[in-house]
């Protein structure tokens, strides 16, 4: 057959033949050889002008079709659980169409902003379009930009808002979403980098001016894709629940379980009382009561409410807002222990002795209403002899005997020898308006600690609990420091004239020794620092591999289900383990564990990363108007491109990058993490005291810039002076030299 086939039949033949669609392919359906391939070329090049077609490479393609391999990006599961993608690239004039993926048993696990490449096959008479067989996960790039939209005449470029990011992203003129310079975008990765040139995006959200106070934390929700709106079937969910009642719970009601937080709590989700035991074989001990918000019993396995809460893994808060793992319903209002009201919960009664040794305990599910909802400055004051008119009541029959079984708890603890870190929190003030008034140091008070001690045995009971009752749960994991990472802590000791044993199985007491050696001294800073980069990071994980910080074999979290999905998981394994209800931890295996938290893991990691970045856009916002002013710090980081000082006044770490380091050239010598003058021999190390000069404070990305103006109080000294006046930058290595066939050949060439 040499008759050229008409439009219509081309288009056919490629919609069913998506993989065989190169010219020659065509031209061997229909029989064309010789000079017709001619007019077939022809009659292609038409169809694509036309639109109809689309050349990629050296094969054509329906434009409102997808090739049968394509890239797609997971958008999440809808409510019934099918797992739906978009193409990373469309060009179609119809409307974008709709990709399910199936996926094999063998598959990895699949989230929303994945990148897949997939084999596609065309679904004619349902609601999807497409379905999506994996091939493999593809690429590390982020899911989404974010930063300062400039307009061009080609359409704009997006400046990165990523500390120590250069890289700019492209937008097409059709796809600036009617952006306006200088505004705060979102955009998503619209195709590959080319050769020459800068990877291109679309522009997806406007989010207004960066320079506005809110916006900060603004950014670093978008910037970790963070989810910061409920989808209305969880809302729906949450709106639904109603106060619970004392069905299959024990009253409680009676008990004086008040809660202590801060003053700007915005939730109370743990509540506790003790008492002295009247057992008299436990003369002088202890019953300390812990009451959590029973959040199982409205958040149950496969609700709605339950795939939100496991997406996000936990709360994440930033100084002018929080996003929380549960709507507002639920985790501001049913599940929060108000003063005055019934709440559902979950307690575990503990029996101490007089030395703070807990002798037994027992969990049980109840009906409580808290007499009061406190903070720890005013319970803190009470103590000291000066309790206000909320605490004055409950000073006798509540607060000193909870001061009383901490104290035993505290003589447990020192003797048990969990990690004592001594570092500063900082707290970010803000006004009514978003801008940073003041940084503040937070106070570490006995209230604190009475808290931090009655919840780490709390969780360590519900540990123990689910261990003996053969429970499935997760743990929280913390492994002692790798050898690398001690070695470098005990270099550090070394240079500051401290030692840290070697050859002995390390606990937390060895470094506690290290710890309180340099309490009080100038390298204390450093020292507590240093010991806390030694530690790795703590996971969850269904295995029981002991907490190395806290001194202790068995530990999980049980006292923030509000917050926490682990805590959830661990109320839900107590709920089975005591035949308490159906809404308890049932059908699960160890695989599936291992993925929930491995996920929570991964998502507690993203909050703690967002919340570190906006403290640092914060800090920049309020240094801002402070460049050229001199500051006293310490160096508390050394890297090949400079120097980390972090500034005595509010405790923000600012850059001094290589270049302002005095006038001389520094090796950077990564064995004993420190920087040499090639000229001077000037040799700087962590600790030491420095005073620096404000060069320059981004809001938008938390960048910090510092010039170095003496160390250890003295002067810089400005290395050799060359004649001309200039200082030599001696000891960086020195360009080679032409050779003199170089030489003519470079001639040659420019002839």
């Amino acid at each position: 057959m040499n008759r050229i086939p008409t439009k219509p039949e081309i288009l056919d033949w490629i919609s069913e033949n998506p993989t065989q669609t190169a010219k020659r392919d065509i031209a061997k359906a229909f029989g064309i050889k010789g000079a017709a391939r001619i007019d077939l070329k022809r009659v292609l090049k038409e169809l694509e002008a036309d639109g109809h077609l689309e050349k990629r490479k050296r094969s054509y393609r329906d434009p409102d079709r997808l090739p049968p391999v394509s890239v797609l990006q997971v958008t999440g599961p809808d409510a019934d659980g099918d797992l739906f993608a978009k193409p990373m690239e469309w060009h179609g004039d119809g409307v974008e169409p709709v990709v399910i993926v199936v996926p094999r048993a063998s598959d990895p696990a699949l989230g929303a902003g994945d990148r897949i490449l997939a084999r596609l096959t065309l679904i004619k008479g349902e609601e999807h379009h497409y379905e999506a067989r994996l091939i493999r996960r593809i690429g590390t790039n982020p899911r989404h930009v974010l930063g300062v939209f400039r307009k061009t005449a080609e359409g704009g470029r997006i400046l990165p808002v990523d500390k120590g990011s250069d890289k700019e992203w492209q937008v097409p003129e059709g796809a600036t979403h009617g952006a306006q310079d200088g505004e705060l975008v979102q955009a998503e990765l619209a195709g590959p980098k080319t050769r020459m040139g800068l990877p291109r995006a679309r522009i997806t959200e406007r989010l207004g001016d960066p320079s506005a106070a809110r916006a900060v934390s603004l950014i670093a929700i978008h910037q970790h894709g963070i989810p910061d709106s409920f989808p209305d079937d969880v809302m729906s969910e949450a709106d639904r629940a109603e106060p619970l009642g004392l069905k299959g719970r024990e009253d409680l009601r009676d008990l004086p379980l008040i809660t202590i937080d801060p003053s700007d709590a915005r939730d109370h989700d743990d509540a506790c009382y003790a008492h002295a035991d009247e057992d008299p074989a436990n003369e002088g001990g202890h019953v300390v009561w812990v009451a959590i918000a029973d959040v199982a019993a409205y958040v149950t396995p496969g609700s709605a409410l339950d795939r939100e809460a496991r997406l996000r893994g936990n709360s994440t808060y930033f100084p002018d807002r929080v996003v929380p793992m549960l709507p507002d319903r639920l985790s501001g209002d049913l599940c929060s222990l108000h003063e005055g009201v019934p709440r559902a919960c979950i307690v575990v009664r503990m029996v101490l002795d007089a030395d703070g040794n807990k002798l037994g305990h027992a969990f049980h599910r109840g009906l409580m209403r808290s007499p009061a909802s406190l903070h720890y400055e005013e319970v803190q004051a009470a103590i000291d002899g000066a309790p206000n008119d909320r605490c004055g009541p409950l000073l006798e029959p509540v607060l000193r005997p909870l001061y009383a079984a901490y104290e035993a708890l505290a003589a447990a603890r020192e003797r048990r020898q969990p990690l004592d870190l001594d570092l500063p929190e900082r707290r970010i003030v803000l006004d009514d308006a978003g801008q940073v008034t003041s940084v503040q140091f937070k106070d570490r008070l006995d209230a604190h600690r009475l808290i931090e001690e009655f919840m780490v045995l709390a969780n360590v009971c519900a540990a123990e609990t689910l261990i003996a009752k053969k429970t499935p749960l997760l743990f929280r994991v913390h492994e002692e420091p790798s050898a690398e990472k001690l070695d470098a802590l005990r270099e550090t000791a070394k240079a500051s004239g401290y030692a840290l044993a070697k050859g002995q199985v390390l606990k937390p007491a060895h470094l506690n020794r290290l710890l309180h050696e340099a309490a009080g001294s100038d390298e204390a800073e450093l020292i507590n620092m240093s010991t806390l980069r030694s530690m790795t990071q703590a996971y969850y994980a269904p295995q029981n591999l002991g907490h190395f910080g806290l001194a202790l074999a068995r530990y999980a979290h049980f006292t923030s289900p509000i917050r926490r999905y682990a805590d959830l998981v661990v109320h839900r394994a107590l709920i089975s383990a005591h035949g308490w209800g159906k809404d308890g931890l049932q059908g699960v295996d160890e695989d599936e564990l291992t993925t929930t938290g491995t996920h929570i893991s991964d998502t507690e990691r993203r909050s703690m990363i967002a919340e570190r970045d906006t403290t640092d856009r914060y800090m920049a916002a309020y240094l801002s108007e402070r460049v050229g002013n001199e500051f006293e710090g310490r160096i508390s980081g050394i890297a090949r491109f400079g120097i980390f000082v972090k500034l005595d006044e509010t405790g923000a770490d600012g850059l001094v990058p290589m270049r302002a380091i005095g006038q001389e050239y520094f090796h950077h010598d990564a064995e004993t993490n420190s920087l040499m003058g090639a000229d001077t021999g000037l040799t700087i190390r962590l600790g030491q005291r420095v005073t620096v000069r404000l060069a320059e404070a981004l809001p938008t990305t938390g960048g910090i810039a510092l010039e170095l103006l003496s160390l250890e109080g003295e002067a810089l000294p400005q290395g050799r002076v060359s004649p001309a006046g200039r200082t030599p930058r001696r000891g960086r290595p020195k360009p080679r030299r032409k050779t003199d066939k170089a030489k003519r050949k470079l001639k040659r060439s420019r002839s």
